[in-house]
């Protein structure tokens, strides 16, 4: 009987050991970057500069200057790269990359089926994948032509040399992330004229989800999809996502369309120049990307919100200064 228990126990080894050695050794699904030349058109460029702002790229890959509200792009930083701060809560050390043309320290010599590889699919130019804060999970339903349009876009930022570390994700995570990048397949242009699915798309590429849903063991939380109520720390700044289901008295469900597009598009002036604000209107939100979103995908996207379930959970966006204020 002893025997046998050794016999037995030796095989669980060399199954967990054969088991880790393939999380190790294993590569991410991927496939060859497309062999295309994107054409840098102005109606590619403007269609890329909108794609850029609605999915948010300045959020973590610009230079942006926190003392004004909304903390807006540093103009010569657009698209440098930062090390995201350790506050986030990340596994390890997380780098945005510097995603100007760059020869050196940029993406200046990725070729075009590269860099949508990496936007779409989550892999770098070596097949590695990318820690999925970069939220290609959402990415992957960008359609050809707009990410074709996004890569036009990306060849006009101005070169910044800015060298960067490497990511280096903590293990276990560093091997479970090698699950998440899919390759995208071809995806078709979104119609407009069906709203909702409209909706459904610009929500998607502007991963309105990955922020408004709250966490539960280190990934979302499905049951409180759009609930609001993530926590964000940013270095010593704080703050929390907002309810944007269509539940009555905690969400959005007693928004008009107007009022949500209006308080979408209330900053496009400010935009401009954002004004000095303290810590209390900190905020993650892309408030001044999105006051520059046409009015009609705005309605697309409420459109969409509002088909999604009402989930009551009351959020305070800015705990911190509430109780600074003694309410």
């Amino acid at each position: 009987m002893r025997k046998l228990i050794g016999v037995l126990l030796l095989c669980l080894l060399l199954l967990a050991g054969g088991g880790i050695a393939y999380l190790y050794l294993r590569k991410p699904a991927a496939v060859p970057p497309a062999p295309v030349v994107v054409e840098v058109t102005p109606a590619r460029v403007a269609r890329g500069k909108y794609v850029f702002l609605l999915a948010d790229c300045d959020g973590c890959h610009s230079e942006r200057d926190p003392s004004r509200f909304g903390a807006p792009v540093v103009a010569s930083g657009r698209g440098k790269g930062t090390v995201l701060p350790a506050s986030l809560g990340l596994p390890g050390t997380v780098v945005a990359p510097n995603i100007t043309p760059d020869l050196e320290t940029g993406i200046g010599n990725w070729s075009d089926g590269e860099k949508i590889r990496a936007i779409r699919d989550g892999v770098d130019r070596d097949g590695k994948a990318l820690f999925p804060l970069m939220p290609y999970p959402s990415y992957r339903h960008m359609s050809d032509n707009d990410v074709y349009s996004l890569v036009a876009f990306l060849k006009t930022l101005a070169p910044v040399k800015n060298a960067l570390p490497a990511t280096k994700i903590d293990f276990p995570v560093s091997l479970l992330i090698k699950s998440v990048p899919q390759p995208a397949g071809r995806v078709p242009d979104p119609n407009p004229g069906d709203k909702l699915k409209y909706g459904e798309y610009l929500a998607t590429v502007g991963d309105c989800a990955d922020c408004h849903t709250p966490m539960k063991s280190g990934k979302a939380d499905d049951a409180m999809l759009l609930a609001g109520g993530r926590l964000f720390r940013w270095n010593s700044l704080t703050v929390v996502s907002a309810n944007i289901t269509p539940d009555e008295e905690t969400g959005i469900g007693a928004w008009t369309e107007q009022l949500f597009v209006n308080r979408l598009t209330a900053y496009k002036e400010m935009a401009k120049d954002p004004p000095k604000v303290g810590p209390e209107s900190f905020t993650l939100m892309p408030w001044l990307n999105l006051s520059q979103i046409e009015p009609q995908d705005l309605s697309a996207i409420y459109a969409y919100l509002r088909t999604q379930r009402p989930i009551h959970n009351h959020v305070e966006t800015h705990p911190a200064a509430t109780r600074a204020q003694g309410t």
